[in-house]
């Protein structure tokens, strides 16, 4: 049986494969949302496989209440409002509060 790889080699190729999986969900978004929305829940599963953290930049990419791949303007709002951003799910109608710096 072959060795396991080192922690840290994991969290890098499932950082890699997070990486691909969110750029195929947004190209194949206007053609295919439904398969956009299982590269989102694939790239969850491998975050959580190997405890590696999914970068900011693309967890503001999927709600976190029903795990769509949202797209500005077409399933999701994005708004500000005293000090923060407001990002709408219109799919779920649930939204995020992210705090501006």
């Amino acid at each position: 049986m072959a060795k396991p790889l080192p922690k840290k080699q994991q969290q890098k190729i499932a950082q890699e494969r997070i990486y691909t999986l969110f750029q195929q969900a947004e190209k194949m978004f206007s053609k295919d949302r439904a398969l956009a929305h299982r590269y989102v829940s694939l790239a969850r599963k491998v975050a959580m496989k190997v405890k590696a953290r999914i970068p900011a930049e693309f967890k503001r990419r999927y709600c976190k209440y029903c795990y769509r791949f949202l797209m500005p303007g077409i399933n999701s709002r994005i708004r500000t409002r005293g000090g923060k951003v407001i990002i709408s799910c219109l799919e779920c109608k649930k939204f995020m509060r992210i705090p501006l710096r």
